[in-house]
């Protein structure tokens, strides 16, 4: 019998991630002060709520309280989400113009399924741009399909496909440009392309591409 040798955070105590940059190292796409107010008021908010979410539902349990589960759930899907494409989200930039080009693995993958970077990068901004309302722009590899694809996230946890893993990810919500670019997303996204950092995404693309789990053991259909 296998043993699952897991390390999972401790129920409540999730933390948030420090930046892998200084405040104002994605100046001028993303301010100094939007990433400070970004990553120390809004997503330290969804982390704080996630820690509670899972409390909460600790109590539920201990009382056999269900009548609030609903609220709960809703709590660790939103708050849960937001805390993981924020963390991503972080580590997918770097400063401007400093992030490369797309690896081997990220160009044959894009290529092979939108038949052209071009056309990739002109679905992923008219995705993102067009998000109702906040949410997200995700480009991921499905490991039940065996190919990346691009998907709009309304709040942080509408729209997916499960099991998806995301390897690039454009934050829409408006706290995350409104002081530089106020109602003009197309800007900021367009700016915000200067950011990626590929050999981030290249790296996080081969270890979906790798990861060994249950959606693997069903054929593709």
């Amino acid at each position: 019998m296998q043993i699952l040798n897991l390390t999972p955070v401790p129920l409540g105590q999730h933390t948030l991630p420090a930046l892998p940059y200084a405040y104002d190292a994605l100046e001028p796409v993303i301010d100094e002060k939007t990433l400070t107010i970004h990553h120390d008021k809004h997503h330290k908010k969804y982390v704080d709520d996630l820690n509670q979410a899972e409390i909460n539902a600790q109590k539920m349990r201990d009382g056999k309280a269900y009548d609030v589960i609903n609220l709960i759930e809703r709590q660790l899907a939103f708050n849960g989400s937001g805390h993981i494409l924020h963390s991503i989200y972080w580590t997918i930039m770097t400063c401007p113009d400093n992030g490369g080009n797309p690896g081997n693995i990220t160009n044959a993958l894009i290529t092979s399924y939108f038949k052209s970077f071009d056309g990739f990068k002109e679905q992923f901004i008219n995705a993102a741009s067009q998000v109702m309302g906040s949410g997200w722009c995700i480009l991921g590899y499905n490991p039940f399909f065996k190919h990346l694809e691009i998907l709009q996230a309304e709040k942080h946890e509408n729209l997916t496909q499960w099991g998806i893993i995301p390897v690039l990810v454009c934050d829409v919500w408006e706290h995350a440009y409104y002081l530089k670019y106020q109602n003009n997303r197309a800007d900021y996204i367009n700016a915000w392309w200067r950011l990626i950092n590929w050999e981030e995404v290249e790296r996080r693309l081969i270890y979906a591409v790798q990861t060994k789990g249950f959606l693997e053991m069903i054929p593709a259909y």
